[in-house]
């Protein structure tokens, strides 16, 4: 049997320590940035409005979906934006999905019906940034104000923003967690998210 030299096993528990290192620090580093973007509103004029999907009940948005597009709108009358997209699948819902339930939303609640556009295709925040920035592009659009929850809109604007997007955000309001364990396991499950993306794990 042969042994491994002690000098390769230190260089090479050197070398494990290093990597498990950096690995930690970027994952702090996510953690930090991730609550950074949570207590920023970023809202500006842009090319687009897009509100991030959440669940819908048999055509109809849940509280965090009606929410998000409330604030969408708020947005939308400010003249923040000339379209306002919205984005989500069907899940398991066999006839309505998020991002068709949203932009319905809208449409009864005075948004005009050419200023709407519907992402009704993405199972995931990532698959719907990829198709939203393809939305964009054959638009000529260029810049987009992003709306969800204040957590998510650090890995929705690295996602975004990798497709090519200038992207900004605009938490909805009342997001961000009221305990502080509460808030403490939301910033974990986006930093651990994004890293997984990062790594394209998911």
């Amino acid at each position: 049997m042969t042994r491994v030299p002690f000098a390769r096993r230190k260089i090479a528990a050197l070398v494990l320590t290093v990597v498990v290192a950096g690995a930690l620090f970027f994952y702090a580093w996510t953690c930090v940035r991730v609550m950074q973007q949570a207590e920023t509103d970023e809202r500006r004029p842009v090319d687009a409005i897009v509100v991030f999907g959440a669940a819908e009940y048999s055509g109809r948005p849940s509280p965090v979906l009606k929410a998000r597009l409330d604030h969408g709108l708020d947005l939308f009358r400010q003249d923040m934006a000339p379209f306002v997209i919205t984005t989500g699948g069907a899940g398991g819902d066999l006839h309505f999905s998020e991002g068709g339930v949203g932009r319905d939303y809208l449409l009864k609640n005075g948004v005009p019906d050419a200023s709407l556009i519907g992402e009704t295709q993405g199972g995931d925040t990532a698959q719907s940034a990829e198709r939203v920035a393809v939305i964009m592009r054959t638009n000529g659009m260029k810049t987009c104000l992003a709306v969800s929850d204040a957590y998510h809109l650090f890995r929705v604007k690295r996602m975004m923003e990798e497709q090519g997007m200038e992207c900004y955000g605009s938490p909805r309001p009342g997001s961000v967690p009221r305990t502080f364990w509460a808030r403490f396991w939301a910033i974990q499950r986006e930093a651990f998210s994004y890293c997984l993306w990062k790594l394209r794990v998911t």
